[in-house]
């Protein structure tokens, strides 16, 4: 390995650490009090990033030979209105169209939360997602930088927001954690695994594992979604029921595995409209 390029890995594996120097110490919280992360007015609290938009979005700048643009939009440039703040349903929401993909982040860190929010899909899809199951996420402990994963998401994990697949486990850019879980496929154990309580640890588990069961409603209608972190724990909570529960979340580094207990909280736009209204977190001392 060339010396540059190993000089390049050990500094993108000593970035997310910088989550407290950089950004500071995670946001105190109010124990049993909900703090609104939404005003219903503007994106106050909230950054925006987006990556290398697809190539049929209609956007100046560079392209390659293959007609795909080179440069990322970056943060809070959002020049298709990607993020923003609309009425629906009576109500203040904000809309994420999902055109180009990236994320709308917390600027606070947080640790050891719960987080309550609702969610509803909209109707429009975007290439390369134009003919597929609408698709978004909340990405919590993301440390930076923005674009670890896939070029568009902090390293963190992902509580799943995808039709029929709504409180799946993702990790994106390397998070790790264990969880209870089976095969999807008992003669495939090196594939996807299915949260049960109750079933042999899965450790050091990297990429995705489904939720207990679908307790997500039709296409149209709000959703309830709760995420409780404590220590090296989550729990992923849709519509009132638990649908997986993570424990020993940590992340890679240069000197081996450090936990991984707090971090921005990400909405992703990932080629479908998506709506998000009352968000709010406050601090828990327990699970539920």
């Amino acid at each position: 390995m060339h010396a540059a390029r190993r000089t390049f890995l050990r500094n993108l594996l000593l970035l997310p650490l910088s989550v407290r120097s950089a950004h500071g110490q995670p946001q105190r919280l109010s124990a049993g009090e909900w703090t609104s992360l939404f005003n219903g007015r503007n994106l106050t609290g909230w950054e925006t990033f987006l990556g290398k938009p697809h190539a049929s979005t209609d956007l100046p700048g560079p392209r390659d030979a293959k007609g795909e643009h080179v440069n990322r939009v970056g943060v809070d440039t959002d020049p298709r209105a990607v993020f923003s703040v609309v009425a629906t349903d009576g109500r203040p929401a904000i809309r994420i169209s999902g055109e180009i993909y990236g994320a709308l982040t917390t600027r606070a860190a947080f640790e050891n939360y719960q987080l309550r929010l609702q969610f509803k899909w909209g109707e429009k899809r975007w290439p390369p997602r134009e003919d597929k199951i609408r698709d978004s996420g909340i990405c919590y402990h993301a440390v930076p930088p923005h674009g670890a994963s896939y070029g568009f998401w902090m390293r963190s994990c992902e509580f799943q927001i995808q039709e029929g697949e709504c409180g799946d486990f993702y990790s994106l850019a390397g998070a790790i954690v264990d969880a209870e879980a089976v095969p999807q496929n008992p003669a495939d154990p090196k594939g996807e695994y299915i949260y049960k309580p109750g079933a042999p640890a899965v450790t050091g588990h990297t990429s995705r594992l489904i939720k207990t069961a679908d307790y997500e409603r039709p296409r149209g209608e709000w959703n309830t979604l709760e995420l409780q972190c404590l220590g090296q724990r989550s729990v992923h909570i849709v519509n009132g029921h638990v649908v997986m529960r993570l424990s020993g979340i940590r992340q890679p580094t240069p000197a081996g595995e450090a936990p991984l207990t707090a971090g921005h909280v990400q909405l992703q736009s990932e080629g479908g409209e998506v709506f998000y209204r009352d968000i709010e977190i406050r601090a828990i001392e327990a699970l539920g």
